[in-house]
């Protein structure tokens, strides 16, 4: 039988810490070989809505430790809206209902069997959170108790998640353009962890002084100015063009999640929105030597050496997301899923053939 989840049963099934667990152990075995991640491919395609463009991206990946392998699916309309912040990019929620397209497919590496079907909201802010947190496990002073947030939407939730569950913090500040959006946040994450979450109106107040920053907006401008970075932080970015190339060059100590990790994106004639910030973007690796920079397998297995001292700027890069991400998450969602007696049951038959393919 193959399982079906809802959102809400995959949050129930995927506690941050089992999450960052899986990925400790997943991202040594893909440094060592033992597991595989594919190519991120993206196809644009004009719409009838000349603000709009329709993406199709897939991602897989396989964890033979885990016994399972992994697509993710994304059928988006997306938009490039121009605020007084600056350029975003945004998912419109364009299905009937107002809901987002986007599904995990699990699968068997034992009988090639699917195992569960579900929707990947959920598992996206999961496996983005567990990887800057994985990364600042390693990389953060041990005595980090100060984390600045920058940005309010779904993902800085996840990463307030991550670092709470990896480091002792008793404040984070969020600093969000939109006094809203910040207050809301923090008023749900205050809750939620436990722990002092305070709303920031200028970025300088939230940076200062902390000793984790950690990127999570959806802005396609620079955020993050050079001049903020202090000795001891540890920052992330969550998107290229984050942060200016002056801040990354700034950092004493700088891992990126996965050399060659962008996406391979094909565009259909007339699918020319936001051509330039694919340019920006290959530049931007270019200037900061982002294809020569450690990873992080290679921090984790200790082949190329993390803080040195208290005094250092350390840096994760957490760009394009792997496929192989959503087989971890996905090994851990099925086995809690069963061990809660979560989902609804389909036949497998349904979703295999008698017939070669």
């Amino acid at each position: 039988m193959t399982l079906i989840l809802s959102n809400e049963e995959v949050e129930a099934a995927l506690p941050m810490a089992d999450c960052l667990a899986a990925f400790d152990e997943a991202y040594r075995a893909l440094g060592r070989g033992a597991a595989a991640t594919g190519v991120r491919g993206e196809i644009l395609s004009p719409t009838e809505r000349p603000e709009a463009l329709y993406s199709l991206l897939t991602m897989a990946g396989v964890v033979p430790g885990f016994e399972v392998g992994a697509v993710r699916i994304n059928s988006d309309i997306l938009t490039w809206p121009r605020t007084a912040h600056g350029l975003r990019r945004e998912k419109v929620p364009a299905a009937s209902g107002g809901r987002y397209v986007g599904l995990v497919l699990l699968f068997s590496t034992v009988t090639g069997e699917p195992l569960a079907v579900y929707p990947d909201g959920i598992v996206q802010r999961m496996r983005v959170g567990a990887t800057s947190g994985l990364a600042a496990k390693y990389l953060a002073r041990d005595d980090a108790r100060t984390a600045a947030i920058l940005g309010a939407g779904w993902q800085a939730g996840g990463q307030a998640m991550a670092i709470a569950a990896v480091r002792s913090v008793t404040e984070i500040r969020c600093y969000s353009p939109t006094a809203v959006r910040r207050r809301a946040f923090a008023e749900e994450w205050s809750r939620k962890l436990g722990i002092d979450v305070r709303p920031v109106e200028r970025l300088e107040d939230a940076v200062a002084g902390a000793d984790v920053v950690l990127g999570a907006t959806n802005s396609m401008q620079p955020v993050l100015p050079p001049d903020l970075l202090e000795p001891g932080m540890h920052v992330s970015s969550l998107k290229r063009l984050e942060f200016y190339p002056e801040t990354i060059a700034r950092a004493d100590v700088v891992f990126t999640h996965m050399r060659g990790g962008a996406v391979h994106m094909t565009r259909i004639a007339g699918a020319d929105l936001a051509r330039d910030t694919d340019a920006a973007k290959e530049n931007l690796a270019k200037a900061v030597g982002q294809s020569a920079m450690p990873m992080l397998p290679e921090l984790l297995l200790g082949e190329v050496p993390g803080r040195r001292s208290a005094r250092d700027i350390t840096m994760f890069l957490n760009y394009a997301g792997l496929g192989f991400q959503f087989a971890v998450t996905g090994h851990v969602i099925y086995r809690k899923a069963r061990e809660l007696g979560l989902g609804r049951e389909i036949p497998t038959d349904w979703l295999t053939s008698a017939l070669p393919s």
